[in-house]
């Protein structure tokens, strides 16, 4: 049995080859300008111009390159479009522009040393071996159990680890703030933790909230420490440590207020002109600051000492001495799964007894390094390492996980799928869900469905990979799911998520949000990304986008690696009513085994029936958007009159060995004679006189005529593998087809 001491050791290795890593491979970036030499003395301060907030905590350090010169440094000030750094040596008095890195491995650091206390601690030392080894019998009276919330009562009291298992909607967040509140209402002293602001939000703004419906909240008690994310909190009033400051010393409160506007308009003054009274007033005017902040501190100590349960991230309890120098009577750790181990570990040594709630089967932590113990350490959650994900996988419970097992948020044709292939059948419906999301299920796209499948296979080989970052992208399966969105909103629908693996085709999507939905975002909540910025949220419809397809080879790693299970099952499980599943269905089961989750999920759909094909397309679109317009590929008046009507340039893809009809060529050849051809293909072309070829050889066609018009699947003699109805596509945005074209030509 490994020994408590043997871990410690072996999380602060990794997490120190985690830290080299960080140092030597990746940081965060931003370009500072305008840089200005403000004092010698001592060490050398600069202030610079940035184009955001870029919220660095004062004292971090940063590195400073510019030009072939690279600097270490730490932050000064950075509030507003200002930072002040000081520099251990000179780089001149004026700085054009340069990359200022700063990356989180300080927090990395201070968990290292947060470790080396618990090294030191018995008792702290016993609580993490419980953990690590919960093999201690379960002394809660489970007979007694009346409901989830007293089950977890029960064995948060009688045992010292307790690991809840909260699959999505399963209602973790309702429970875990009724045990909370519990424990306050016994005069216990409660610590709420959680990788996210957000989840440290949500959770003390319900425990706020049920505390108060029952009549028993007394100001201070309850306390959010650090920084959080505003609306959510707004309401409640004395919650925060600012509301608090702002009530109990407002004199305080105003004139930290006051020096922070003094700054924000001296900085603007330097923005504008540099002068050396200016400087020396900013510098002194830090120092004020410096003691304002102070005093301040002094007030958020006394406040956490009064308060009996507290609210922050794991970060600022492992950073902060006001709370990892006290000793809680119950700890809850919230979205463990995501968490490092170590984190894990550091928040159960902080309490009597610990909760560790999360979902093993979403997203896990991430972490940068391939290093072998980062990748124990770092990226694989706590319920794997402590042994309790090998019960379940054997068809057991461990005796110290409580599962909430009844979900609430998603329709029963759409949790039909996750419940039985990836909860093993041990999570099922509400009854309220039967009916609860009927509103949506009955709205386009396909009224009446829960959960679809809109297959593209034979709609062409569009899937390639983005020039720089090598992620992939799909123009085509993009059109088709913004159409969807756009499907959803004209039905009355304003609750949308777009889902994607891939990096490169969530900012693909995010550009056609932005260029043509400008004004519908402004009254609906509509958001493109990856997979990872979805968990912990909800939406009434949500666009799952796989992207793979012809002519790939493989399917990526993302949909059929270690962690697809899990990213799939996030994808899926945002959504309350309306599922709808793009994948090219022949390429999947072509390239994806049986026994994958991306393959199960095409099985399943197709085996209740959820398939819609490219056959039906004019059955659901039903609202053609100005500037998107889908139509027959066989119908060329429309493309042709683009053609007539281009004033600069028209690009071609051909792929190699198409063969274009005469209509094709004599209407490339009858262009306005100042029009450039640019033909993108292997093959010569010289029969359509092209200014310019690319001896590049594209799996598809497209057109793109003025930078502005884009035509995908045209000319149709040139799509490979497409089968009837032959589908062509017209988008009307500059913005796309820049980046489109900016994938084939480099900016000159």
């Amino acid at each position: 049995m490994t020994s408590t001491v043997t871990y410690i050791k072996e999380w602060q290795q990794a997490l120190q080859n985690e830290i080299s890593h960080l140092k030597k491979y990746g940081s965060n970036k931003f370009i500072v300008s305008n840089g200005r030499l403000l004092s010698s003395e001592g060490s050398f301060t600069y202030y610079f111009d940035t184009a955001f907030s870029l919220r660095i905590p004062v004292g971090s350090s940063i590195r400073l390159e510019w030009g072939g010169m690279k600097q270490g440094g730490r932050v000064l000030s950075s509030e507003g479009k200002g930072v002040i750094i000081a520099l251990d040596q000179s780089l001149g008095d004026l700085i054009s522009e340069a990359t200022l890195f700063h990356d989180p491995w300080e927090l990395l650091e201070q968990l290292i040393q947060r470790l080396d206390d618990i090294k030191k601690n018995k008792q702290k030392r016993l609580r993490v071996k419980k953990l690590m080894d919960p093999s201690m019998p379960a002394k809660h009276p489970a007979e007694k159990s009346k409901s989830n919330v007293h089950e977890l009562v029960l064995r948060s009291k009688y045992n010292p680890v307790t690991f809840v298992w909260g699959p999505p909607g399963t209602g973790k967040t309702y429970t875990l703030a009724r045990v909370a509140a519990n424990k306050y209402f016994q005069e216990k002293r409660v610590l709420i933790l959680s990788h996210s602001n957000q989840a440290v939000d949500v959770l003390i703004s319900e425990i706020s909230t049920f505390i108060k419906k029952k009549d028993r909240y007394h100001e201070g008690d309850v306390l959010r420490y650090g920084f959080n994310t505003g609306g959510l909190l707004a309401a409640h009033e004395a919650i925060t440590t600012t509301q608090l400051l702002q009530k109990h010393d407002p004199h305080l409160a105003d004139d930290k207020e006051k020096l922070l506007e003094e700054r924000r308009h001296l900085k603007q003054d330097l923005a504008r002109s540099f002068s050396k009274r200016d400087t020396d007033q900013l510098l002194e005017l830090e120092t004020k600051i410096s003691r304002v902040l102070e005093k301040i501190r002094q007030k958020e100590i006394q406040f956490i000492k009064d308060a009996f349960v507290v609210g922050t991230t794991l970060a600022k309890a492992a950073s902060d001495p006001a709370i990892f120098e006290k000793e809680f009577d119950v700890v809850i750790l919230d979205e463990a799964s995501m968490s490092f181990v170590p984190q894990a570990a550091f928040a159960a040594s902080l309490g009597k007894r610990v909760i560790i709630c999360g979902d093993f089967k979403q997203l896990p932590p991430i972490a940068s390094s391939r290093d072998a113990l980062v990748s124990m350490w770092l990226k694989e959650d706590i319920f794997h390492r402590a042994g309790v994900v090998d019960w379940v996988n054997d068809g057991k419970l461990h005796p110290h996980l409580f599962l909430l097992k009844e979900q609430r948020r998603m329709h029963p044709d759409i949790s039909a799928f996750t419940n039985q292939c990836i909860y093993h059948s041990l999570v099922g419906d509400h009854e309220s869900v039967q009916t609860s999301r009927n509103k949506i299920v009955e709205q386009a796209p396909f009224p009446q469905k829960a959960s679809v499948l809109v297959d593209t296979s034979f709609t062409g080989a569009h899937c390639m990979s983005e020039r720089t970052s090598h992620s992939r992208m799909n123009l085509w399966q993009a059109l088709l799911s913004f159409q969807l969105i756009h499907e959803s909103y004209a039905s009355g629908l304003r609750s949308i998520g777009y889902v994607t693996p891939y990096r490169a085709q969530a900012n693909l999507m995010e550009l056609l949000l932005e260029d043509l939905y400008e004004k519908e975002r402004v009254t609906a909540d509509i958001i493109a990304a990856t997979v990872h910025r979805f968990q912990g949220s909800e939406r009434d419809v949500m666009v799952f986008d796989t992207v793979d397809s012809e002519p790939q080879t493989r399917a990526g790693m993302l949909l059929t690696g270690k962690d697809s299970e899990r990213l799939i099952n996030v994808a899926i499980t945002r959504t309350k009513g309306k599922f709808v599943h793009v994948s090219n269905r022949s390429f999947i089961r072509k390239h994806v085994y049986n026994g994958k989750t991306l393959r199960q999920l095409v099985d399943h759909q197709e085996r209740h029936l959820q398939t819609v094909g490219t056959r039906e397309i004019g059955t659901w679109i039903n609202h053609q958007h100005p500037r998107l317009q889908w139509m027959h590929a066989m119908k060329l008046e429309k493309v042709f009159h683009d053609i007539k009507n281009a004033r600069m340039s028209i690009v071609i893809s051909l792929p190699v060995r198409t063969v274009l009809s005469e209509q094709w060529i004599e209407k490339l050849c009858s262009r306005y004679k100042r029009v450039k051809l640019t033909v993108i293909s292997g093959d010569e072309w010289l029969e359509v006189l092209p200014d310019q070829r690319l001896d590049e050889s594209l799996s598809f066609p497209f057109i793109i005529i003025d930078q502005c018009l884009l035509w995908l699947g045209l000319p149709f003699e040139a799509a490979r593998g497409v089968h009837p109805p032959f589908i062509a596509v017209r988008l009307d945005s500059h913005k796309v087809s820049e980046s489109f074209l900016s994938q084939f030509f480099m900016k000159e």
